[in-house]
């Protein structure tokens, strides 16, 4: 793989559905222009640098199972298990729900349903939205992949549309951008923080980056070449496409509106022009859901093939075309769970906090390996040390401890339901050591 291809692979990793949405919460939380803004630049920076951080980690350990590895190889099994466990969970069945009812949400806004349906509307297309798109990738790998690609191409014609004709849209909403400040009743760094864990969902998938490496002719110059690049260019079209919302809206109507990308396209193209973009951009979250459903079910699967997880005998089974269907079932029960349990929002501000202490944890994990292990191959180290690889791991302690702090309630959950692995790692664990010695 050369520097085109990987620079066209991270793009399209971290492009997925949080951009058409998240507008709601960054400005909801900032309640200006200025300063939401202001958040999707500092997400893009550290995004930056976690890739930079997490590239050095692939390249020197590359094994199947990407970050659980990396935490094994640093801190022991527990620490990977609790990872593994985490993404069983919450991340991805979380991830999948979140962008099901963000899919709902889309559909019932272009559809017109009416306000006393919409909330049992929205749940009811969701769930069938995940169990479709849950056995679509049952019929095996090639047929997912497929999927894939086709919505790759598609989610960036929504996002063009937009970012051109919304800010060339005349008579368009004025806002400043200095000075940064937050809206009235609200204090900047909390305001901040809040913002900043919402563009962190839409710059989520960085992370994969990194497995790329061993695929790279010439990783240790490409591969920091493709990150800057391809996560700066995301950044790019990302303050773009805000910029474009803010020239229909204002910061307050963005934060008012659940589904601001259709509130857009109608102002700028009319009902009829409004409903083509936003069927595009729900032809864009789809792809995403499917991306995260055919990873997600892996996980489990893996798990469960080194004896890990309670009924792993179960967890392990492959269809006749090799797809771990009921790992795949779990992730789906889960996620239709929490459809019911919470909303968009709240999904991923939990699935965010969740796996940004594991992202602290990787980015820790580089300086411990420099110290522990000088001597170990690396192909690619980290540029510009120590201010990258102290970027990315002060950008994660602000986001976990502001989350702690702003949203405690929600952090305690997402706590709480990681370290019940905890007490069935142990039990696994003991019961392994009882059969080596029978």
């Amino acid at each position: 793989m050369g520097f085109i291809a990987a620079l066209t692979t991270v793009i399209g990793t971290v492009i997925g559905g949080g951009v058409f949405f998240k507008a709601t919460a960054v400005y909801g939380a900032t309640g200006t222009a200025s300063l939401g803004l202001l958040a999707w630049v500092i997400g893009g920076v550290i995004t930056i640098c976690a890739g930079l951080t997490g590239a050095e980690l692939a390249a020197a350990i590359p094994k199947t199972g990407g970050m659980i590895a990396y935490l094994k190889h640093t801190y022991g099994d527990m620490a990977a298990y609790l990872l593994g466990w985490a993404q069983t969970i919450i991340y991805f069945p979380a991830n999948i729900a979140a962008l099901s009812i963000i899919f709902g949400t889309q559909a019932v806004s272009i559809f017109s349903v009416n306000a006393n349906e919409r909330i049992s509307t929205v749940t009811f297309i969701a769930v069938v939205t995940a169990i479709f798109i849950t056995f679509m990738n049952f019929l095996g790998a090639k047929t997912a992949g497929s999927i894939q690609i086709l919505f790759t191409f598609c989610k960036l014609v929504p996002l063009a549309i937009l970012i051109i004709f919304g800010i060339a849209h005349e008579g368009h909403v004025t806002f400043q951008l200095f000075p940064i400040n937050a809206g009235a009743d609200r204090t900047f760094f909390s305001s901040l923080g809040s913002a900043l864990l919402a563009t962190m969902f839409a710059y989520d998938g960085w992370i994969l980056v990194g497995n790329i490496a061993g695929e790279m002719k010439n990783p240790k110059n490409d591969l920091p070449k493709a990150i800057v690049f391809g996560i700066a260019a995301v950044m790019v079209v990302y303050l773009l496409i805000n910029l474009s919302f803010l020239f229909v809206l204002t910061a307050s109507q963005l934060a008012a509106t659940t589904t601001p990308s259709t509130e857009v396209s109608k102002i700028l193209f009319g009902d009829i022009g409004g409903k083509i973009v936003s069927i595009g951009i729900l032809i864009s979250v789809f792809g995403t859901i499917n991306g995260y459903t055919m990873t997600g079910m892996r996980v489990p699967y893996v798990m469960a093939r080194e004896n890990k997880l309670p009924f792993s005998s179960w967890f392990g089974k492959l269809s006749k075309t090799g797809i771990p269907y009921n790992a795949g079932l779990f992730i789906l029960v889960v996620a239709i769970i929490m459809m019911f349990i919470g909303g968009f929002d709240l999904l991923t501000d939990m699935l965010v906090f969740v796996i940004w202490i594991f992202y602290t944890l990787t980015f820790i994990a580089v300086y411990i390996l420099r110290k522990r292990e000088p001597d170990l191959h690396r192909p690619y180290k980290v540029p510009f040390l120590p201010i990258v690889l102290s970027v990315a791991i002060i950008g994660g302690v602000f986001i976990v401890v502001n989350t702690l702090i702003t949203q405690t309630i929600l952090a305690f959950w997402g706590i709480g339901l990681t370290l019940i692995g905890l007490p069935v790692y142990f039990i696994i664990r003991k019961n392994d050591s009882v059969e080596e010695n029978k």
